[in-house]
């Protein structure tokens, strides 16, 4: 029956031959009873759809019946997801019907997520289609289901050995315990179908890397290679991912390991990513946030939030802190009484499980109002009645907004509607920059982690236990994922010679080798394996607990923990830290904790001991909990900057404030951002404000501390700076002879030292020879916290450090304990891949080393070129730059003081004056 036969059987409030259908086809390569079950869900949505499938679904699902390995980019809400299963249900259900004896009891489709709130849902997402399409079939649902992750009890997994389901929804750490499972991984053996949902947010991370392997070790189990599906919402480049999800194939070339063809698999790319409309806005409270007092900021932004959330349904509220969710919904429920626990409520990782699953109930049937969230809600359940979603703060990527503000608007043809709200001027420039790049269909790329030494080794141990096997069939599975396309030869050595245990020493600090490598004996030798060549080289396992082992430590989210601080002198407890906090201090560095000043000393396991001081802060309290800055978002911010400057020249202010009402923004957010601009120029000229053919450094020298400032307008975002400043201020102390403090921000960073030394900070930024930044780097992590914590975090990853062995479980602050002891030692030893590893985490993957080689490339090459002048005061650019090494700032109202101080000290330079648009002069 033909689509306009079956749509004019349906009770729908248009005429069937009046429509338009423009994917006819689609809905005939389907089974008759999923035609029939699809209009009847979707038939309503033909009018405003032009057809009966979203535009995802209209390209993916053919390529899908036709076996094509395929990456669909397309917003949160547009069926993407469905359009994977649409086209895996048809073959099952048609196999089912056809086949004498039906599906067999294994494993058709495999569904990877990173969340199990994300797979639970899928899963509870399934039972419509299945139950559906077997009503029309007259039967039970005969295409099984079920999930399985780490929550999933032992009856549960016994009962799915019986009567396997055909789709398995799964997470990327269960399905690599799968593959080693003695039983399970026959069931594998038929697995047809892959898909890999919200692939963005693996594909930059080590569990990403892990699944990649994990989908090649799969290849080598099944009878035919896989359908591989992979789905996204926002993601970029597309053609890196789409490579990412199908993987390569090689093909050796001679005698010479190394010299191969990388060929990447056939495979097509659904790109429908901007197919929804977006009602997007940024929005501040005032068009001053200096001197506005903030009681008055924060009475106007709860009143217009308490006003959106008023005019909608249900709103979703992201902060970009845990914290930051709790204390909004307690100011709403403080300020109106419209708020209380019946509708509104907070969702984010601190909470229990039970908390967060009568959250996600709550959103999905729509019964509150509002909901405060960090990070949790960006990816996950449907939740189908939310009609706006308001962003506090700047979420830091383009990815990012578009992700969280897609959650509103859920059903098809519903307009996304987003509102974000700058509360600070650094990020008014940035959220502007965004919303403009997010409508114009700007999304930040994502870097894959490449030749990861501590994923690999987890791998190989779980290939070798799994059976005796030729040396070549591993490297060839690892250079087939795409992360390991380059594996060189001398690194496969650098691998193998670290899990054989091959250096002196290492098995007395009680790492033992996992794996054994060898070459075939003949027939008559002790080690003889007939199905392979005598002379071949084989690996193997070591040690009889070796499954055991592998099945309770593998996987690649680290533990963590918080470090409890005591004073040297009389070890009195103080309060605690997390530990990734301590990443960014040094011997020397103050902190503020409990609104004391402490300096560290030094770190021993889970202790962190400083001493009091009446220094001021060099690391800011909010360093760890905070999202960077994207570096595409800050190249973009960059270009704005340099555009504005040149509307400032030519046409002066009022210009400014034509073209920057071309962007998304409020009238306050126009001025704010005009304003602050204009007073930048009039202060210290053009040439302060970095752009994307300019950096900028400016010097202050602040006689009240006796210290002299260096503050550098690299707009590259944090993990950009905290690598270059640590670059910068290496040089700095060698040259300077002396201790440099160093604080880092998304748009900048600071080099203090005494007021008695001096250096050329940008004469260094133009030295630094782009092929030297990896060996400075490697030298300024020479015993850090970043360093120490970096090599616990892969030495448990490479097995080297157990979290369970013999029934005991060693907990993150042990896991440290045990890595101080060991990480002397391992420095000690040549090419020790978990040391190559952390430094290549460390410096790749944290620190941007690439981004910052081709910045540093194009100063050399005088494509950008570095300026450097004197301030008596911080420009207005470097105020959020200044407070961070301010020695009075404690707490919010501190900073606030010190703000309007460096405020009031530019408008004295520049007259105090700021022509309104109007043409009024209005002091500020």
């Amino acid at each position: 029956m033909g689509a306009r036969d079956l749509l004019a059987r349906g009770d729908f409030d248009f005429d069937a031959d009046s429509v338009e259908v423009d994917d006819a086809a689609v809905l005939e390569s389907l089974e008759p009873e999923v035609r029939e079950w699809w209009v009847e869900q979707f038939g309503e949505y033909v009018p405003d759809n032009g057809g009966l499938f979203t535009p995802p679904q209209k390209e993916a699902i053919p390529l899908i019946n036709e076996g094509t390995n395929a990456l669909v980019a397309s917003p949160t809400g547009s069926g993407k997801t469905l359009s994977a299963f649409t086209a895996i249900l048809n073959e099952l259900f048609r196999r089912e019907r056809e086949w004498d004896e039906g599906l067999d009891n294994s494993v058709y489709c495999l569904y990877v997520s990173p969340l199990k709130s994300l797979a639970n849902d899928i899963h509870r997402n399934l039972e419509v289609p299945l139950s559906g399409i077997a009503e029309k079939m007259d039967g039970d649902p005969s295409v099984r289901h079920a999930i399985r992750h780490g929550d999933t009890d032992d009856a549960a997994r016994r009962k799915m050995l019986e009567e396997t389901p055909h789709i398995l929804n799964t997470t990327p750490e269960t399905l690599a315990i799968l593959l080693n499972s003695p039983k399970f991984k026959q069931k594998l053996e038929s697995v047809e179908y892959v898909v890999v949902d919200e692939i963005h947010s693996l594909a930059d991370g080590k569990r990403g890397t892990h699944l990649a392997l994990s989908l090649e070790r799969l290849e080598n189990m099944v009878e035919s290679s896989p359908t591989r599906i992979g789905c996204s919402a926002t993601v970029e480049p597309l053609s890196d991912i789409a490579d990412f999800l199908v993987g390569c194939e090689r093909s050796d070339d001679g005698a010479d390991g190394d010299a191969r063809e990388v060929t990447v698999r056939d495979r097509e790319i659904v790109d429908t990513r901007f197919v929804r409309e977006f009602d997007i806005e940024l929005q501040c409270p005032t068009d001053d946030l200096i001197d506005t007092p903030r009681d008055v900021v924060n009475e106007r932004f709860y009143d217009q939030l308490h006003g959106l959330i008023q005019d909608h349904t249900n709103t979703l509220v992201f902060t970009n802190t845990r914290s930051g969710a709790e204390r909004v919904l307690h100011n709403l429920r403080e300020r109106f009484a419209a708020y209380d626990e019946d509708n509104s409520g907070c969702h984010h990782g601190s909470l229990s499980k039970e908390a967060r699953q009568s959250i996600e109930a709550d959103l999905k049937d729509g019964s509150l109002d509002v909901v405060t969230t960090s990070t949790s809600l960006e990816l996950g359940i449907d939740m189908p009645h939310i009609d706006l979603v308001v962003q506090v703060g700047s979420p830091k990527s383009v990815a990012s907004l578009l992700q969280r503000v897609g959650r509103a608007g859920h059903q098809l043809g519903q307009t996304v509607a987003g509102r974000v709200v700058a509360l600070d001027r650094d990020e008014l420039v940035e959220c502007a920059v965004m919303l403009k790049k997010a409508e114009e269909g700007f999304v930040d790329r994502v870097f894959v982690p490449e030749e990861a030494y501590d994923v690999a080794a987890q791998h190989v141990y779980g290939m070798a236990i799994n059976d005796v096997r030729p040396e070549r069939e591993v490297r060839e599975t690892l250079r087939r994922a795409y992360p390991y396309r380059n594996f060189s030869d001398d690194q496969f050595e650098t691998l193998f010679r670290y899990l054989t245990s091959d250096y002196e020493g290492l098995e007395d600090k009680n790492v033992y080798a996992k794996i054994w490598r060898d070459e075939n004996d003949p027939p008559d030798g002790e080690y003889h394996y007939p199905e392979f060549d005598v002379g071949e080289p084989l690996i193997g396992k070591r040690g009889k607990l070796a499954r055991v082992i592998y099945m309770t430590n593998i996987g690649t989210i680290p533990d963590s923990f918080t470090c409890d601080v005591f004073t040297r002198g009389d070890n009195e407890w103080v309060g605690d830290l997390d530990e990734s906090y301590l990443d960014t201090l040094e011997k020397g560095d103050v902190f503020v904790l409990g609104g004391q000043n402490f300096e560290f000393q030094y770190r021993r396991g889970s202790k962190v001991y400083a001493d009091r001081t009446s220094a001021r802060p060099t690391v800011p309290s909010w360093f760890s909990e905070r999202l960077p800055l994207s570096y595409d978002l800050g190249r973009s911010i960059l270009e704005f900057q340099g555009d504005l400057l040149e509307r400032f020249e030519k046409r002066g202010k009022p210009a400014v404030r034509v073209w920057l009402r071309e962007f998304p923004l409020d009238e306050n957010s126009v001025r704010a951002i005009a304003r602050m601009f204009d007073e930048q120029i009039r202060y210290a000229g053009p040439e302060s404000v970095s752009t994307d053919r300019r950096l900028a450094v400016e010097v202050e020298l602040d006689r009240d501390e006796y210290e002299r400032h260096y503050y550098v307008h690299s707009n590259y975002g944090r993990k950009f700076n905290d690598g270059l400043s640590r670059v910068v201020a290496y040089r700095c102390a060698n040259a300077a002879n002396t201790n440099v403090s160093v604080a880092v921000a998304d748009h900048g960073f600071t080099i203090s030292m005494p007021l008695n030394r001096k250096v050329d900070v940008a004469e260094i930024l133009r030295d630094v020879d782009p092929g030297e930044v990896r060996s400075d780097l490697r030298a300024a992590l020479d015993g850090t916290e970043l360093l120490q914590r970096y090599f616990r975090i892969n030495a448990t990853r490479s097995l080297m450090i157990l979290k369970r062995y013999k029934g005991y479980e060693k907990s993150a602050s042990e896991q440290q304990v045990s890595s101080e002891m060991l990480l002397g030692f391992a420095e000690g030893l040549e090419d020790f891949a978990v040391i190559e590893e952390t430094y290549r985490e460390i410096i790749e993957d944290k620190l941007a080393v690439s981004a910052i080689e081709d910045v540093l490339a194009d100063v050399q090459s005088g494509d950008v070129t570095v300026t450097q002048h004197r301030v008596d005061t911080p420009t207005p650019r470097a105020f959020g730059l200044a407070t961070l090494m301010a020695s009075d700032v404690v707490l919010a109202e501190d900073e606030s003081a010190v703000l309007q101080e460096f405020h009031d000290r530019v408008l004295d330079d520049i007259g105090g004056e700021y022509q309104d648009a109007g043409g009024a002069s209005a002091v500020e």
